[in-house]
């Protein structure tokens, strides 16, 4: 066994690890899905840290353990402040830690806002390609334009998908408009009406800071879109018992006053749950048509410990990995 080593990867070099990676990052993020269907995964509930002193601030704790192939331990750790954002700061900063299975020693340090909206992306991504019924979608509309909206437009692109318009809605017309200008689609339709956002698309993507459900009308979804559902907590229970459901996690879902938990809350069963991502992904599950498809992801950290592994490996392949020597400085029992 090798004296332990501690790196540190920064964001730069995650990026670059990352960049025009998407199809193999979505394959990256099944795998992960595959082996905690089969039982190849520690995946415990997250440990929220509040503050009374700041309502709606938060930082989350993710342990988890992947076994299989990809055979790492770690942590993620990450804050979501969502003030950040009227100065110009991603609401959400994170660090991932990776640790070694058979000793149990941290060997790295990943800066992982980017690992996380990655990983959060190439789910939604899996879970679209899965999911679409027949043709893809050709229209999508985007609630919320924040990192992650772009994350999963740039990786919806990266994959393969066209889309005829993107609709965009947000409550603040600066970020629509920024929004609209980064991703330079052909035609982009920024809507001040939530209800005409969503009928107007096949494919909607709640990505919102959105702590309470603010659709409420099953109706808006008569013509049966696919909803990646990725913020958990806009829609009304009404709407997701309206809905053909999948979940990436069933307890994890039912959680944190997520929309499916209320949905539990107000109905006493989980009967409205239809399967799990990983039941569709083996064909155990054909969601029913006739009915708006929702996908609701909790964001589990065994994805963060595949990606981030993924970074890893390929920063220490190029030699791009920022080695600590000397961070373990008891490396013997009796010295």
């Amino acid at each position: 066994m090798g004296t332990p080593t501690f790196s540190v990867i920064g964001g730069a070099v995650v990026q670059e690890m990352l960049r025009d990676r998407h199809r193999e990052l979505v394959d990256v993020v099944e795998h992960a899905y595959r082996l905690h269907g089969r039982a190849q995964t520690v995946n415990p509930p997250s440990y929220f840290l509040t503050y009374p002193d700041r309502p709606g601030a938060r930082t989350i704790a993710l342990p988890a353990s992947v076994r299989g192939d990809i055979a790492v331990d770690g942590i993620k750790w990450i804050s979501s402040f969502p003030a950040n954002i009227r100065t110009g700061l991603p609401r959400a900063s994170a660090v991932l830690v990776l640790n070694d299975p058979e000793t149990g020693y941290p060997f790295g340090c990943l800066e992982s806002s980017i690992i996380s909206a990655t990983r959060t992306a190439a789910s939604a991504v899996l879970a679209a390609a899965t999911l679409a019924r027949g043709d893809r979608p050709r229209r999508v509309t985007y609630f919320g334009t924040g990192l992650i909206a772009r994350y999963v437009h740039e990786f919806l692109v990266g994959t393969g998908w066209e889309f005829d318009e993107v609709g965009v809605y947000d409550l603040s017309a600066d970020y629509a408009r920024r929004f609209r200008e980064h991703i330079h689609a052909d035609s982009v339709t920024v809507h001040t009406d939530p209800r005409s956002a969503i009928e107007k698309a096949g494919l909607v993507v709640f990505a919102t800071t959105a702590a309470t459900p603010h659709v409420h009308d099953p109706s808006w979804f008569a013509h049966h879109p696919l909803v990646l559902h990725l913020s958990l907590r806009d829609l009304a229970p009404e709407v997701i018992l309206a809905a053909t459901n999948v979940l990436d996690d069933v307890d994890h879902c039912l959680k944190a006053n997520t929309s499916p938990h209320l949905a539990e809350q107000l109905t006493g069963s989980r009967d409205f749950v239809d399967a799990t991502l990983y039941d569709v992904l083996t064909g155990a599950v054909t969601p029913r048509p006739g009915k708006p498809l929702v996908f609701s992801p909790f964001g589990l950290g065994v994805l963060d410990l595949a990606v981030g592994k993924f970074v890893y490996d390929e920063a220490a392949r190029r030699g791009r990995l920022q080695r600590i020597d000397g961070f373990f400085a008891e490396l013997s029992r009796y010295n």
